[in-house]
């Protein structure tokens, strides 16, 4: 596991180059776009909740001493709270619009890394690639959330909630991946075959994933190159996975 998520991190390495080298920087400018409108969108929304959920799960401490400690600790669990829902939906969001525009990306990858060798791919419109996007959005999503709300509870405990923090973290960063490498698995596989790959592919997801909830850190920059540099990296592992599936097909 611990080597292939070093396998989905190190696939980073060299991603800007190759955007560059492939001419790729144009189709990631409407990704782009969405990108950053949706992070403004949720990023206005999460300031104005965080307060409000502060505020109300304050009330539920009905005596006057200790009130305004009480306030201030609230305050920050639902900025917290409102952060990691915020970063939950924002990536599902992006990644669902995105996938049309991302999948000729990865299959320029392809094509570069495997040269005229070709699968039998799964000729796929526009509207189909949309809708498989944001159908594997959806199924993630409500996934994610089940692990992710008992984790962000069980991360506020004293000491050990440093554990389920990095768990939190780590949950995140596999689904961000598995849309990742979805881009390319799309023209290979059917949904339940993509989420088979991606399940026994778990290491090289999350690695993926890692580096793109870190630069999500990055303020603005980060909202920016996230896609370009993910989608890169992703395609490039998720197509060696595929060749080396295929040899052992062959042989």
């Amino acid at each position: 596991m611990i080597k292939n998520i070093l396998s989905g991190i190190q696939a980073y390495v060299g991603s800007f180059g190759l955007i560059s080298q492939l001419k790729l920087w144009k189709y990631f400018i409407v990704p782009v776009v969405i990108s950053l409108v949706t992070a403004t969108i949720i990023g206005f929304t999460a300031y104005g909740l965080s307060d409000n959920i502060g505020v109300f799960l304050a009330k539920i401490w009905i005596w006057d001493w200790g009130k305004e400690t009480v306030t201030t600790i609230a305050s920050f669990i639902g900025a917290v709270f409102v952060l990691v829902i915020g970063f939950l939906l924002y990536k599902h969001i992006v990644m669902a619009l995105s996938a049309p525009f991302m999948s000729p990306v990865s299959e320029k990858i392809e094509t570069h890394l495997n040269g005229s060798f070709k699968h039998n791919h799964r000729k796929t419109t526009f509207q189909e690639q949309l809708i498989r996007g944001i159908r594997i959005s959806l199924r993630n999503l409500s996934k994610e959330i089940l692990f992710t709300i008992p984790l962000l509870l069980l991360s506020f405990i004293p000491i050990i909630g440093l554990v389920f923090t990095i768990l939190l973290f780590l949950v995140q960063a596999y689904y961000a991946g598995f849309g990742n490498m979805d881009y390319t698995l799309e023209r290979h596989l059917n949904y339940k075959e993509s989420i088979n790959f991606v399940g026994k592919n778990k290491g090289v997801s999350i690695g993926n994933g890692i580096v793109f909830m870190l630069c999500l850190l990055v303020p603005v920059l980060g909202i920016i190159i996230v896609l370009p540099l993910s989608v890169t990296a992703a395609s490039l592992r998720t197509v060696a996975l595929l060749n080396k599936e295929n040899e052992k097909s062959v042989l």
